[in-house]
């Protein structure tokens, strides 16, 4: 088998991960037949319910199907989906107008009746329910007074502790006084923005680049110049050093590490290259790292953080897409505007809830979360491979998606006649939610794009809704185009 599984895994998941592989990579094409219960058991040493319960596992997630008195067959009309293009290079510094269908795309979040494929956030099936649960009344019942008092500004010490702990492992050397606790990575974003900039100043992003960085922006009245965005590469450096010699940047928010729409994963020779330049020109740099631990390979890609040696760079990060979106905990690493950003946190909410604090520093110091990440990477590359097979069965011909090493989206390019707003509105009537490509830019360079979350667990809620959307794509190609006459 091409990779080892953990101490932890059940052998049938072992076996699924392997026959999933083979057909992704095309040694088990479309229509081929699976290698019998008997001569897989053979050969990969294990026992014939284990290959069934493996293959009835991939059947119940589409990729393969059961003919009678035959076997298993790898399902047919798949497709691999080629990567969307990157697009043309904007101009300019431009004004922030999407707060609007942002804020429509935000109705989303938390509302049970839609099929969730818009808003990225793990499913309870696949967080530490219980475990938290029980960390949060033991915190409680052990430290009641603690609980119900003020945290310190920076958070508590012993999750500043165990943040100073993980980051050491991530890459970044830094101890418990340099990192800050947060609501989230987005104050611990809007915290760095206010530091480093001014109302009026240009900030540069990478495009497509997260709809609530764009928000960001709009609310705080600050331009935006954007440098594309590949989904195999990420930024290229030589294109930052181009805005940045033509415009003047106050800052830039980048994420390297699985980028929010697209996936992409910027090299680390690039990720060196970049830091060192904005360094040179005293830019600072605020990094979204929301994703960094959310890997499919076997190692943990640095975030840009990692090689500062300026303090410039400015780490954002939570536990919203790994253990516990609603407890909204996030951290920081200010660097040089530490001083700053604890004036700023000082004077909007003060200090995060006290509990909440405590159960996670609990939840980091008994090692639960390395553990807790291996099954969540695995669920997740899971879904991902899962989603793609589902889209290349229902979406029209000459759809395009990543297929990224990590994270939890998948960026759909659409055939030219699918405007994705028009998509979102239709299938929010059918009791779907997507993400528009249009949030994810201040121009008009993705209007069929969109944008799906891989958070979930494969049911046939997820697969019906695959299916909707794939139809009302394929309607929406197949429409002859507006104005024509008939």
């Amino acid at each position: 088998m091409p990779r080892q599984a953990g101490s932890d895994d059940f052998r049938y998941q072992t076996v699924e991960r392997h026959v999933r592989e083979l057909i992704e990579a095309g040694a088990l094409p479309p229509g081929s037949r699976l290698p019998s219960l008997r001569a897989l058991a053979a050969r990969v040493h294990a026992s014939v319910s284990t290959i069934n319960q493996a293959y009835l596992e991939l059947e119940a997630k589409g990729l393969v199907e059961s003919r009678p008195r035959s076997g298993f067959y790898v399902r047919p009309a798949r497709r691999r989906l080629r990567p969307p293009g990157a697009g043309p290079a904007p101009s300019g510094p431009r004004a922030v107008t999407r707060g609007g269908l942002i804020g429509t795309v935000l109705e989303a979040v938390g509302d049970p009746r839609l099929t969730p494929l818009g808003i990225i956030c793990p499913t309870s099936e696949l967080l530490p329910v219980r475990h938290m649960a029980r960390l949060m009344a033991e915190a409680v019942r052990q430290a009641p007074e603690a609980a119900l008092e003020y945290s310190p500004i920076p958070g508590l010490a012993d999750l500043r502790r165990q943040l100073a702990v993980r980051g050491l492992e991530a890459g970044v050397a830094c101890g418990p006084d340099e990192i800050m606790v947060t609501q989230g990575a987005m104050e611990a974003l809007y915290i760095a923005l206010r530091a480093v900039t001014r109302p009026g100043d240009t900030v540069l992003v990478q495009s497509p680049t997260y709809f609530c960085f764009l928000q960001l922006l709009e609310n705080m009245r600050l331009r935006a110049v954007e440098v594309p965005s590949r989904a195999e590469g990420g930024i290229d450096p030589a294109e930052i050093r181009a805005a940045l010699d033509r415009f003047e940047i106050a800052a830039c928010i980048l994420s390297a590490n699985f980028n929010n729409p697209d996936g992409a994963l910027m090299p680390e020779e690039a990720k060196a290259e970049v830091v060192d330049m904005l360094a040179r020109r005293a830019v600072p740099l605020i990094e979204d790292d929301v994703s960094g631990d959310l890997h499919f390979g076997p190692h943990r890609p640095a975030p840009l953080k990692h090689y500062d040696r300026a303090g410039g760079v400015i780490l954002c990060s939570s536990f919203s897409k790994t253990i516990c979106p609603g407890y909204r905990l996030g951290w920081m690493v200010p660097g040089r505007a530490l001083a700053k950003a604890l004036e700023i946190k000082a004077t909007t909410n003060v200090c995060n809830p006290a509990p909440t604090q405590m159960a996670v520093a609990a939840y980091l110091r008994r090692g639960l979360y390395d553990r807790h990440l291996r099954e969540l990477r695995k669920a997740m590359e899971t879904q991902r491979d899962t989603m793609l097979h589902h889209i290349g069965m229902h979406f029209p011909e000459q759809t395009r998606a990543t297929r990224p090493d990590g994270g939890a989206v998948l960026w759909l390019e659409l055939p030219r006649q699918v405007d994705g707003v028009e998509l979102f509105y239709r299938a929010r009537e059918d009791g779907i939610s997507i993400a528009p490509g249009s949030i994810f830019s201040t121009l008009d360079r993705f209007r069929n794009f969109i944008r799906l979350s891989t958070g979930g667990v494969w049911n046939q809620r997820l697969a019906r809704g695959v299916a909707a959307l794939g139809a009302l794509a394929a309607e929406m190609a197949a429409a002859p185009p507006r104005g024509s006459q008939g």
